[in-house]
C-alpha cells in the first residue's frame, strides 16, 4: 500500500527560463492532487496530504480505467469554462454540484507498476509545449492562462521546494472597490480593496502612480473619509466611503490580491460604476 508522496513545489519567478536546458508546461488553475492506485484501491489527496477520495468519487471511478495495477501520478483537478480554460471559481462549485465536470491533468508519474499510463476521458496529461520560453509564455498570457511551469530536462523528482521547477504567473488587470488607504512613515502606501460584487476585502496593492495622480488619490480619500468595515482594525488607514473604483494589475489565479499595485482609479455615484 503507497503512501502519499508530497510534492515538488515549484519556486515561482518573474519570467520563465530561457535555453534548451527546460521544458515547458501550462500551468492550470486548480486544486494539485495526487492520485494513487494499489492493492487497497484508488484514493485521491491534496497537496498537503489529505484524503478528498470521497470529494472526487466520478473521477475515482475514471481512474479504474487507467492501465496500471499501482501508481502514483501527480496533477492538477481543474474544471473548465466555456473558453475552454480552467476556472478556479468554478472548481469549487463542481465539486459539490458537477462532478461530471472535473477533470485530472497528470504532469508527473511517480511510481507506475510496469505499465504504460494512457490516461484517457477526463484524466488527461499536461504535453510540454514546444517553442522558446518567452514565445510560450506570451501564448499562456493570450490565451487567459494562468502561467506556465518550466522544469529543468536532466531533473528528478524530489518532495518539498525546489528550483529545478519555475513557475511563472500571467498578470490580470481588473477594477476593485477602494476600501481605504494604508500610509506609514517609511514604509510603501497600499490600497486596500474588496470585491465589487460582495464589498469584501480581497487584499491589499502597492500604489505605483505618479506623484500628481498619488496626490489625486490621497484628496479623494480626505473627501471621502469613511469608518472601517465591520472586524477590520488597521490603525494606519484611512478608511473610505464607497465610491472609489481601482484598477488593479495582480497575479492570475489567486484567491486574493497577490503581487498587486494600483494602476489607477476612478470615482463612481454609486459606489459600482
Amino acid at each position: 500500500m503507497f503512501r502519499f508522496v508530497a510534492p515538488l513545489m515549484p519556486t515561482l519567478v518573474e519570467k520563465p527560463p530561457e535555453g534548451g536546458d527546460w521544458i515547458h508546461e501550462v500551468k492550470f488553475d486548480g486544486y494539485r492532487s495526487q492520485l494513487i492506485i494499489d492493492e487497497a484501491g484508488t484514493r485521491i489527496y491534496t497537496r498537503n496530504g489529505h484524503d478528498w477520495t470521497a470529494k472526487y468519487r466520478d473521477l475515482v471511478k475514471e481512474a479504474k480505467g487507467l492501465a496500471a495495477e499501482s501508481a502514483i501520478v501527480d496533477g492538477e483537478i481543474i474544471v473548465l469554462n466555456d473558453a475552454g480554460l480552467s476556472d478556479f471559481g468554478e472548481l469549487r462549485k463542481a465539486i459539490t454540484r458537477r462532478q461530471h465536470d472535473l477533470y485530472f491533468v497528470a504532469f508527473d508519474l511517480l511510481h507506475l507498476n510496469g505499465h504504460d499510463l494512457e490516461p484517457g476521458g477526463r484524466i488527461q496529461f499536461s504535453e510540454p509545449l514546444p517553442g522558446e520560453a518567452k514565445a510560450i509564455f506570451h501564448l499562456v498570457d493570450q490565451a487567459g492562462l494562468e502561467g506556465m511551469v518550466s522544469k529543468r530536462r536532466d531533473s528528478k523528482y524530489r518532495s518539498g521546494p525546489s528550483t529545478n521547477w519555475l513557475k511563472a504567473k500571467c498578470y490580470a488587470i481588473d477594477e476593485y472597490e477602494l476600501l481605504g488607504v494604508e500610509r506609514e512613515a517609511g514604509k510603501p502606501a497600499f490600497a486596500l480593496m474588496a470585491d465589487r460584487a460582495t464589498g469584501k476585502y480581497i487584499g491589499s496593492a502597492f500604489i505605483t502612480l505618479n506623484r500628481e495622480m498619488r496626490e489625486r488619490l490621497w484628496t479623494r480619500v480626505q473627501d471621502h473619509a469613511g469608518t472601517a468595515p465591520k472586524g477590520m482594525k488597521r490603525p494606519a488607514t484611512q478608511w473610505v466611503k464607497p465610491g472609489i473604483i481601482g484598477r488593479v494589475k495582480h497575479l492570475r489565479g489567486e484567491e486574493d490580491l497577490r503581487h498587486a499595485s494600483l494602476q489607477d482609479f476612478r470615482e463612481v455615484d454609486d459606489g459600482r460604476g
